[in-house]
């Protein structure tokens, strides 16, 4: 039996996340409705969802501990370090929820256990 790792979050996301959630948002709406997204990512409360109905809700493929991320994502997780929440936006039109920034955290998670709970902020 596989011992249970306790995931941890820090209060609020990174710094950093905030600019990648920009890029990868630009490459999907206009830039100013993408900075928008962003902003109000900024002042959104921290919510929290399971891992595992945030992959449906976003049809995202899970990625492997092959992904260099997701295993120093997984390492962070094994050291009992803080993972930055993930950042998400509903995407109503399309019916579905955009991983703005956080995808490799999420795939990291969902490894250890899909119920876990996931931290992170969520606009419309």
């Amino acid at each position: 039996m596989t011992k249970k790792v306790e995931i941890k979050w820090l209060k609020e996301p990174e710094d950093h996340n905030y600019p990648a959630a920009l890029s990868y948002l630009s490459l999907i709406y206009e830039e100013k409705l993408a900075a928008e997204y962003v902003a109000r990512l900024h002042k959104a409360d921290i919510s929290e969802f399971k891992s595992k109905d945030i992959f449906r809700a976003s049809s995202l493929s899970l990625l492997g501990i092959s992904n260099t991320h997701v295993k120093s994502n997984q390492q962070k997780i094994e050291a009992g370090e803080k993972l930055s929440p993930i950042l998400l936006v509903r995407d109503s039109v399309n019916g579905k929820v955009i991983v703005a920034d956080g995808y490799h955290r999420l795939c990291a998670v969902y490894t250890y256990d899909e119920d876990a709970i996931i931290s992170c902020k969520i606009v419309s």
